[in-house]
């Protein structure tokens, strides 16, 4: 919940703290990373827009960052469940 108040503030630039952690990761999770922080916000931005209560909107950003870390997280283990597969098989 936290977290998804965050993303109520204007997303400008990252910060110098942000940028190199984003140096540590391969591209295509930087941009998802950075597209991610922008859609959360617009989202705000629509809620705002038709006065919805924050409580309820913090609600349902929450909702999509989970679902957002979820979708990240989900191939990875995937990807770890795969080569333990073919180590057990040989």
């Amino acid at each position: 919940m936290e977290a998804a108040s965050q993303h109520r503030r204007p997303y400008a630039s990252p910060g110098l703290r942000l940028l190199r952690q984003l140096d540590l990761v391969g591209p295509a999770t930087r941009i998802r990373a950075l597209e991610g922080n922008h859609r959360l916000h617009h989202k705000w931005e629509v809620f705002d827009a038709r006065k919805k209560r924050s409580v309820t909107a913090n609600t349902a950003i929450a909702r999509e960052l989970a679902g957002w870390c979820w979708s990240l997280a989900a191939p990875l283990q995937q990807g770890e469940h795969g080569q333990g597969e073919s180590m057990n098989a040989a």
